[in-house]
């Protein structure tokens, strides 16, 4: 049996977890108050599940404590989470993850942190959204990014449309007419379904490609696809939510930002802290008035509202009426396949955000994990070869690595190479592996 986990919050958070962990060898156990919630998660999923109050020491007792390496506090209240996490490491668990959802906890002059509570891990999911949001903008055109080594390696999603150069060519071909762009596609997302590509798989409509490059190389991977970025100057926010709040302020030096709020009390807060940001109050679905501030002429809408019927709607507008890059921010990931189709430049959840980052934060200590692509079903992760490991031993060479495996690149004595099939791989080089959660436990045999 595997490691053992006990996760407190059945919402949207915690069952993105539980859908990640349920994939591999994991005892879970779920705690939550709510008799419905309890009930999807029994249904969906083979785990244990307790109902009752997450922070009551009674309930806790339930469960062995001592023997549980992972306990995640995951409610939408901080101080639940606080108070859970508090006692699970007073009653023996390893290691405590914690949502929190007030950031000033993380000051450095807070009078309370979440050490105090034997906290090793914080996960705030609006940051985590604001930080995809912004990659997403300053890399446009493309679907989802997200950067490796300290911003030196990028991945970047990039949808094919009916004018891709690439439509009907294979993914080798592209690698041979293109020797100055080094590359690697590490998953292609085809009708809802995501896979590792061979090289002769041959690139589809509508299909969103994850480019493996150099950071310095994203704006040539985006015009060799047919999606070169959109230059950012005007941007529309929508929503004075924590998102939306997050944005505007990292934002405002650079940008021509405009938030629209239409509750009129968190509009004038915005106005008093955001001096050189125009703060509109006004309902974001309301077209005449998106006409009226000629939202066409925008580069850039984000619909960051706490309601995502808001956010659809809003967008949907902003996209009929011309706006470049359009980015939406949905809770219910059930949705998350469905919206996407409707065409927008980038979907995006800040639970599955925050679900990246606790996974990464779970597989730091096992091998050098990087990233979980939940809505991917993939994993990328960082591996030292090893003098004695299988690879080395046996000659190996790139083309012996298996096919579900993708070599995304090679760092040698702080040198980034994008492999090709001259690529040779050395004792104590750092690689950059993509592969299903099955095939994890296979690449680390390969190379450790």
């Amino acid at each position: 049996m595997g490691k053992k986990v006990a996760i407190v919050g059945a919402g949207e958070v915690g069952i993105n977890l539980v859908k990640a962990l349920n994939k591999e060898d994991y005892e879970i156990i779920v705690i939550d108050v709510n008799t419905h919630k309890c009930k999807r998660i029994n249904e969906k999923f083979d785990v244990s599940v307790i109902e009752g109050d997450g922070a009551s020491q009674r309930v806790l007792q339930q469960i062995d404590m001592e023997s549980i390496d992972f306990f995640f506090a995951l409610t939408r209240i901080d101080e639940v989470n606080l108070v859970a996490s508090r006692m699970a490491k007073k009653m023996g668990a390893n290691k405590i993850i914690s949502r929190l959802r007030n950031t000033e906890y993380n000051h450095k002059d807070a009078v309370i942190t979440p050490e105090q509570f034997g906290i090793d891990f914080v996960a705030y999911p609006e940051k985590a959204a604001q930080r995809e949001i912004e990659l997403l903008i300053r890399e446009s055109s493309t679907t989802e990014i997200e950067e490796f080594k300290d911003g030196k390696i990028t991945l970047a999603g990039i949808t094919l449309s009916s004018t891709s150069p690439l439509l009907g060519r294979t993914l080798e071909k592209v690698v041979e007419a293109n020797p100055y762009i080094p590359h690697k596609v590490v998953v292609i997302l085809r009708n809802d379904n995501s896979f590792i590509p061979y090289k002769d798989v041959k690139y589809q409509i509508n299909d969103t490609i994850f480019f493996l490059c150099k950071s310095e190389n994203v704006k040539k991977v985006q015009q060799m696809a047919g999606k070169p970025a959109i230059d950012v100057n005007s941007i529309m926010i929508l929503g004075a939510g924590k998102i939306g709040r997050l944005l505007a302020k990292s934002l405002q030096n650079d940008y021509n930002i405009r938030l629209v709020e239409k509750n009129v009390g968190k509009a004038w807060s915005i106005k008093e802290k955001l001096k050189d940001i125009l703060v509109l109050t006004e309902d974001g679905t309301n077209i005449e008035f998106l006409e009226s501030e000629n939202v066409g002429d925008l580069d850039c809408f984000i619909a960051a509202t706490e309601d995502e019927q808001t956010n659809i709607v809003s967008g949907l507008l902003a996209r009929h009426l011309g706006v470049k890059q359009v980015i939406v921010h949905i809770s219910t990931t059930d949705y998350l396949q469905a919206i996407r189709h409707i065409g927008f430049d980038a979907v995006l959840s800040k639970n599955i955000a925050a679900v990246n980052e606790v996974v990464k934060f779970m597989k730091s200590d096992m091998i050098k994990f990087i990233s979980r692509f939940e809505d991917l079903d993939t994993d990328c992760m960082e591996i030292r070869v090893k003098e004695d490991s299988k690879y080395i031993k046996k000659r190996y060479t790139i083309e012996k690595i298996p096919p579900n495996i993708v070599l995304g690149a090679i760092l040698r004595n702080d040198k980034i190479e994008i492999p090709n099939h001259n690529s040779q791989i050395y004792p104590d080089d750092e690689l950059l592996l993509f592969t299903k959660p099955d095939f994890l436990i296979t690449a680390e045999r390969l190379f450790r």
